[in-house]
């Protein structure tokens, strides 16, 4: 245990000084250019080189995924340039000395067999094999795969964004995948660079061979007074085997270059994926057997190489069909000799193929979640959603749950946005349950223009309809924007009618996003503060109809945030009746002071309209029962429209006013009127007289005849 943890403090203490360590090798391959090396150090260097060269290849073998060796880009870069210094060094070493230590001449005299036209040959392979065949393919295989995963951000992004929304994973979690696909884009784009480097350092080494060459020749001849023979061997030795010494760790890492862009993300290390994959199946090793042993029979081609192979595959296949038969044996399925998976032949019994292994059950259940809202859009909207491509609709849809909670109390449940290929490229589509509940287009690079102040200045565009309103609009390019904010039109972008529309659809269902689930979180919510009070009240009702109150309550835009308020008003006449409307009405009555102030102006001044009393008798008349025992309405098909239409005209008249419209009924007609106008005439707020806040000033602007 004790050398255990030396070793692990002695790797801190390197990783801590890391740093320095590569400011002194940067440091070191500037010198090397500048200052002449002696020939000891540089054949430390060169053997330092290929065992860099050597450890990086075998260190691929093992990475699963790309970003384990995420600096692999910066290190193909720093060795490029040090194995470019060593060039430097050893070219200056050669023309000066003749000399330039014990490594270039060994792999000139040893490697080569002292043979400078051979050196020279094996040393134009490699560099054909490095840049025409590895580096070649690796700078391919990099570009499509720094292309493809950037087009597949977006996608990545919204199905994080969408999980988050969703609930299934937290915000922690969701900026760490981001991150990552982050990473991972940046990984792949420097690769695409880094790749570069090795086919540049391909053709680096070829040009500074060719001038070492000519370069020793002629200060041999010129200078040392040597015949030509005998100065292009000397100093083509020389150069070859400096090329080769360069050539060889610059093949290694040109190789692992390869092997990180081409590698898919595997289970286990490479070798272990590669043997898994060529043995996985015995037929394809017995046919192989099967020719090379056909091979090793015909006259005039060696027998013993082909039989010896031949016989290896076959004892290889049938080693892994026993494996195979075991584990059917194992897992209770028909074996490969009764007609199963990788059977080598024989009659299979009736029936089997269509019988076969009974399938297990599917597990149908994550089929049957129904996401409380979401947004489904066409992919020409994706841009408005990408936070990668400028989009901040998610942070909008943060801002309107946000906006939700503060204004009715309302806790919106994460909302999914995901993308459908089957709506129109600009089309959206707002699902709450499962069920639509809103629809339009949307042109991204256009503004939306409405006609609110009535101006007569007509814009070109194309002409549409607002979605959250239903007015007439027109989409306009970005140049009318000024020009049609001047006639005054009401201007806004893309993401804003988005953003309304599905705060609107909010507003009008938000009720529905109210489960029993987070009714028992808001109990939970209040009892930590207020114990007494949720007691009372779960000892008179149950929590279907607390949900059926604050549902009711939501539907007519009342905040529900004082729940303290709320569940004592329940508690107080959840003795008297448990009917859903009787409770409704009293708990409205407890929140007069909350009504009254959404209602009123700036000044102060609630401004409404009355019911005709001719009108409250008759649909006290219609009602049969009263709000505690359970009612119905009987009223006239006829009579319902004339006061729709009546109650509309009222509507309308308020609203070119400025004023949001309000009817004031008496208390025992309230609910019935209010449950008349919601199909049509929702946005009318229909209060009774008890739920007007005392001392609050009363405007009335007329009577609904």
């Amino acid at each position: 245990m004790a050398n255990v943890s030396e070793q692990e403090a002695g790797l801190k203490t390197m990783l801590k000084y890391a740093d320095i360590g590569m400011a002194l090798l940067v440091v070191l391959i500037v010198g090397m250019m500048i200052i002449p090396l002696p020939t000891a150090l540089l054949d430390i260097l060169l053997s330092m080189n290929i065992t860099f060269g050597v450890v990086i290849l075998l260190t691929t073998f093992y990475v699963k995924r790309a970003l384990e060796i995420a600096a692999f880009p910066t290190i193909l870069l720093m060795a490029t340039l040090f194995r470019l210094a060593l060039n430097v060094s050893t070219t200056r070493l050669i023309l000066l000395q003749g000399y330039a230590g014990e490594v270039i001449s060994a792999f000139g005299n040893f490697v080569v067999g002292g043979n400078y036209v051979v050196g020279g040959v094996v040393f134009l392979i490699l560099v054909i094999i490095q840049f025409i065949v590895i580096t070649k393919g690796a700078e391919r295989v990099a570009e499509v795969a720094a292309r493809f995963t950037l087009d597949a951000m977006p996608g990545k992004q919204m199905a994080i964004d969408a999980d988050l929304n969703a609930g299934l994973i937290e915000e922690g979690e969701a900026r760490k995948r981001r991150a990552e696909i982050q990473r991972e884009a940046d990984f792949y784009g420097a690769m695409d660079g880094a790749s570069k480097f090795v086919k540049g350092d391909a053709i680096a080494g070829l040009i500074i061979t060719v001038i070492n060459i000519l370069g020793g020749l002629g200060i041999g001849v010129f200078q040392r007074g040597m015949d030509t023979a005998q100065a292009l061997g000397t100093y083509s030795l020389l150069t070859v085997g400096d090329g080769l010494v360069a050539q060889i760790p610059s093949l290694l890492l040109s190789t692992a270059t390869g092997i990180i862009v081409t590698r898919a993300a595997g289970e286990s290390n490479l070798g272990q994926d590669i043997v898994a994959t060529l043995t996985r199946y015995h037929r394809p090793l017995w046919i192989g057997s099967a020719m090379l042993l056909g091979l090793a029979v015909i006259p005039g081609l060696p027998t013993i190489p082909f039989a010896f192979l031949g016989i290896a595959l076959a004892f290889l296949g049938y080693r892994i069909y026993r494996e195979d038969l075991v584990q059917a044996e194992t897992a209770g399925k028909p074996s490969p000799r009764r007609g199963g998976r990788g059977a080598p032949g024989g009659p299979a019994p009736e029936g089997s193929e269509k019988a076969g292994p009974a399938p297990g059950p599917e597990n149908v259940l994550p089929l049957l979640t129904v996401d409380p809202m979401e947004v489904e859009i066409g992919y020409a909207l994706i841009p408005l959603v990408d936070p990668a491509q400028g989009g901040d609709m998610l942070e909008r849809i943060g801002t309107i749950r946000r906006q939700m909670a503060m204004d009715l109390g309302l806790v919106v449940p994460p909302i999914r946005i995901r993308d459908n290929i089957q709506l129109k490229p600009t089309e959206y589509l707002i699902l709450v349950k499962g069920g639509e509940v809103g629809r339009g287009e949307l042109l991204p690079d256009h503004y939306l223009a409405m006609n609110t102040g009535g101006s007569e200045e007509t814009l070109v565009g194309v002409p549409t309809t607002e979605p959250a309103f239903g007015l007439p609009a027109v989409w306009i390019t970005p140049e009318l924007r000024d020009q049609a904010e001047m006639a005054g039109y009401t201007v806004v972008d893309a993401p804003s009618v988005l953003a309304t529309h599905i705060s609107e659809s909010i507003k009008r269902f938000g009720a529905d996003l109210l489960t029993r689930q987070e009714v028992q979180k808001l109990v939970d919510l209040v009892k930590g503060s207020h114990p007494a009070a949720v007691e009372e009240l779960l000892g008179a009702l149950g929590l279907g109809e607390i949900q059926k109150v604050l549902q009711n309550l939501i539907r007519e835009q009342i905040p529900i945030r004082d729940l303290v308020s709320i569940f004592e008003a329940l508690a107080d006449f959840g003795r008297i009746s448990r009917s859903v409307d009787f409770l409704t009405e009293r708990v409205r009555e407890s929140l007069a002071r909350v009504i009254t102030l959404r209602l009123q102006d700036r000044e102060g001044t609630l401004t409404v309209g009355t019911l005709s009393p001719r009108w409250e008798k008759r649909v006290k008349e219609s009602i049969h029962g009263d709000l505690v025992q359970g009612w119905n309405l009987a009223m006239n098909p006829q009579e319902m429209q004339q006061l729709i239409t009546a109650v509309s005209r009222f509507a309308e008249q308020q609203a070119l006013s400025g004023h949001v419209p309000v009817l004031l009924v008496h208390p025992e007609v309230r609910l019935v009127v209010r449950r008349i106008l919601e199909g049509t005439l929702s946005q009318v707020a229909v209060v009774s007289y008890n739920e007007v806040a005392q001392g609050v000033q009363l405007k009335s602007v007329g009577m609904v005849e």
